[in-house]
């Protein structure tokens, strides 16, 4: 291929007259060339191309047509089109009229380039460091973040369909990678059974024929892994990647290569943070949350949300479905440290406010995390009418806890939770909890007295604090500005298809949602210079009566 003109030449005057004329308000396309200019060089992408060998396209244009492809939703062989036919790109690409494009196939060869390399922080962060320059984002200001659940582009899948198709994949793989060593291990019932992909609808209904029909594909998956990892077996099968992926699956879905193979009860398979769902993607995970179930990922966005700037998305991850909300706090912040965009306020929901998160983010990185924390779980919090956590007064440098009417903790015991959280054990006297007057509304226990565990000093006090502190009017009015991350959700949803990955696995699915993320920067910069303020929130009628009255 031909290696046209990098973004940051000027544009051809020809392309220049005739987008203008054609176009006198301007597309997405051409207004953020004007203001903003490249923010894409060839320089940035270098170590992903060889130095010898066919040159290549342009890497500075492939991403900047990969991110105007996400900006219009357009599929590869649509996005070549663009660039050949459509005059706002060319503008937009410092291209010729003339200019003949790409084939299609050049856009995914690219983007693998840049998952090898691990260069999806090339895309985001040059456009970041533009808008610093043109004083449209600044360090230490307000972050909101928030998550959104994303469909993998697989079929969900049940455990006999999962065992089926997992047969079916290693058959394929292999006759690929080794047909004759294939050819002469294959038995007569293999091509029929799996020539086809695995349907419920065609497999057995009654119990006992679906448990034989697992337990005959089990026993064909044992038998095709013995071959394949026999001492004789050709290095082309035994490190096929498919192979692998069918142990796990078997490992995972049956007690071992007994004869015949026992199927796993339900409650023996792996966890769903191990459990695989999917041969062709072996990292979408299922998870329920708030009453919606998808296999797939997450994707925690953060953007600014101040009112003298646009709100721009400075971080974006994709995790496994399973990953909690709270885990991927100190990863936000770190790779927001790394571009000098910590926030002094970072506004959250209460996925995000486990005591820890709240310590740490304000020890290590100076930012102080705004959002509800749980509240407390105990039956004496949710019914109001007993003694819960607060009303005991803990002294701790004593190691005691007073209850309210007086009586002293009798042991103080340090512990480590299942979970790793160090936790402090406190009980009182028997004789004590006994006798007191108010049991009924302390304990529920027939003859043990009261027990308390809490954590350690430092993240038990930020627990308290943030409950005391999220009742106030002030905490109320920062908090409500979080709400805002969800109509960032619903854009990125509505106008990207945030929620559906494009490609299969976790890696792809992520680079899909860096473009997303520079996209929908770019069109909210382009409104901000069009009306430079915030836009409001809305309020229903109804709402703005009430609030008047």
């Amino acid at each position: 291929m031909s290696l046209h003109a990098s973004p940051s030449m000027p544009i051809p005057a020809e392309t220049v007259r005739i987008a203008r004329a054609a176009f006198p308000k301007g597309t997405l396309c051409m207004q953020m060339r004007d203001p903003l200019g490249p923010f894409y060089e060839d320089s940035q992408f270098a170590a992903l191309f060889s130095s010898t060998g066919q040159p290549a396209e342009a890497p500075a244009r492939l991403a900047l047509v990969l991110v105007l492809q996400f900006a219009e939703g357009l599929s590869d062989r649509q996005a070549a089109d663009a660039v050949r036919g459509r005059i706002d790109w060319k503008y937009a690409l410092a291209l010729e009229l003339t200019d003949s494009g790409f084939d299609a196939s050049v856009l995914s060869e690219f983007r693998t380039r840049l998952i090898q390399g691990e260069a999806e922080h090339l895309l985001l962060e040059p456009l970041l460091r533009r808008l610093e320059e043109r004083d449209l984002l600044k360090a230490r200001g307000t972050h909101r973040t928030d998550s959104t659940h994303i469909l993998a582009a697989i079929r969900t899948l049940n455990r006999l369909e999962l065992v089926g198709e997992t047969r079916r994949y290693a058959l394929n793989r292999l006759a690929v990678a080794a047909p004759a060593w294939l050819r002469a291990h294959m038995q007569p019932a293999w091509c029929e059974r799996y020539s086809h992909r695995v349907e419920n609808d065609q497999c057995p209904k009654a119990a006992a024929d679906r448990q034989q029909l697992a337990t005959t594909i089990g026993a064909a998956g044992f038998a095709l892994l013995q071959v394949a990892y026999a001492p004789d077996a050709p290095p082309e099968v035994r490190w096929l990647p498919a192979i692998e992926v069918l142990r796990q699956i078997w490992v995972q879905q049956y007690y071992g290569a007994s004869n015949p193979p026992r199927w796993r009860h339900e409650p023996d398979v792996p966890p769903a943070a191990q459990l695989i769902h999917s041969p062709y993607d072996l990292d979408a995970r299922d998870r329920l949350q708030h009453g919606t179930a998808w296999v797939g990922y997450k994707a925690p966005a953060t953007e600014t949300c101040d009112d003298d700037t646009p709100h721009g998305l400075t971080h974006v991850e994709t995790t496994p479905a399973t990953t909690p909300d709270d885990n991927m706090v100190e990863t936000i912040h770190a790779a927001l440290a790394a571009q000098a965009l910590l926030p002094r306020q970072h506004r959250v929901d209460c996925g995000y406010t486990d005591s820890e998160t709240l310590v740490t983010s304000a020890q290590d990185s100076g930012v102080h995390m705004v959002g509800p924390v749980a509240a407390d779980p105990s039956w004496q919090a949710r019914e109001g009418t007993g003694y819960d956590q607060s009303a005991f007064t803990i002294d701790w440098e004593a190691h005691t806890a007073p209850c309210p009417h007086g009586k002293q903790s009798r042991k103080w015991q340090p512990a480590q939770e299942v979970t790793g959280q160090e936790v402090i054990q406190i009980r009182f006297a028997q004789k004590d909890c006994r006798a007191c007057p108010v049991r009924a509304a302390c304990t529920r226990a027939h003859t043990a007295p009261r027990t308390l565990t809490v954590r350690t000093q430092i993240y038990h006090a930020a627990r308290q604090a943030a409950r005391q502190h999220q009742t106030t009017a002030a905490c109320k009015e920062h908090y409500a500005m979080r709400a805002g991350m969800e109509s960032t959700l619903s854009q990125g949803v509505r106008a990207f298809d945030l929620r559906r990955s494009r490609s299969i696995g976790l890696a792809k699915t992520h680079l899909q949602h860096i473009f997303i993320a520079v996209a929908m920067n770019l069109k909210r910069v382009m409104a901000w210079f069009t009306h430079p303020q915030p836009t409001k929130r809305r309020v229903s009628p109804l709402a703005a009566l009430a609030s008047s009255g």
